[in-house]
């Protein structure tokens, strides 16, 4: 009676047991790996939050020069340099695809 109750269980812990705990930390592997659409929405929001700041700082920089002649603007990321714009045409170009897909 001993051996037959082992011998169950040992069949139960191998054609139910480990499945479920494989299958169980691969569905919580593959929820993990992807993002959210709040995730998207956020990103989309500092985004553009981002291209606006840059838009501003251009502004205040244009401002500042028109008034000192000795004025020289920080090195930052200029709008019509390709290297610079390569991941941001990226990733507006994934946006577009994104929005595109939805509509």
């Amino acid at each position: 009676m001993e051996d037959g109750l082992i011998a169950v269980m040992i069949v139960a812990t191998l054609f139910i047991g480990l499945p479920w705990v494989i299958l169980h930390y691969m569905t919580k592997w593959k929820t993990a790996a992807t993002i959210t659409t709040d995730d998207e929405v956020l990103l989309e929001e500092l985004y553009n939050l981002a291209k606006r700041l840059d838009e501003r700082m251009d502004t205040v920089e244009r401002l500042v020069a028109s008034d000192d002649p000795e004025f020289t603007p920080a090195r930052r990321l200029i709008a019509d340099q390709k290297k610079d714009n390569q991941q941001l045409r990226e990733l507006e170009a994934l946006m577009a695809e994104k929005k595109g897909t939805r509509a």
